[in-house]
């Protein structure tokens, strides 16, 4: 299992940071591979993603959320992964975005983009990309404030 941690500072409001993360059907607008995701409920995911031609489907289910510092998440199919992403208030319009991930990569191609280090610059990508989009929009396209307890 391989780790990936990431961050970008966003000159944006946490709470406006936050509210767009939520937005989980928005992310395609801004990361790398991912085709589409679909918001099933309040905890689950379904993701299609293309890592080096490679298309994958996969469910993933909201273990933690926590309005302005977290969400984690862990995979139920497809590539065994988790992660996390908190928000950090640095300053009235600045928020710190870090981006904790572990993923497992299932087959030859993710293999190979691992060691290669494409993982680790898609994601710093993601995370830049989603500077730039909320940056630009100065607001979230949607919020859910709801919170998620992990399970004891």
């Amino acid at each position: 299992m391989g780790s990936i941690t990431k961050s970008v500072d966003v000159e944006v409001p946490i709470g406006t940071v936050y509210n767009q993360w939520t937005q989980f059907e928005d992310f395609p607008q801004f990361m790398e591979g991912v085709d589409r995701i679909e918001q099933l409920d309040d905890k689950h995911t379904r993701w299609e993603v293309s890592v080096a031609g490679v298309s994958r489907q996969f469910e993933a289910t909201i273990t933690e959320q926590h309005p302005e510092e977290r969400v984690a998440w862990t995979s139920d199919s497809g590539p065994n992964h988790a992660g996390v992403v908190t928000f950090h208030r640095i300053a009235d319009g600045t928020t710190r975005v870090t981006a904790q991930l572990d993923i497992d990569p299932e087959g030859f191609v993710e293999q190979a983009a691992d060691k290669l280090g494409i993982l680790d610059r898609r994601v710093q990508g993601d995370l830049d990309r989603f500077k730039v989009f909320i940056e630009q929009r100065g607001r979230e396209t949607g919020a859910w404030r709801g919170d998620v307890q992990r399970p004891s």
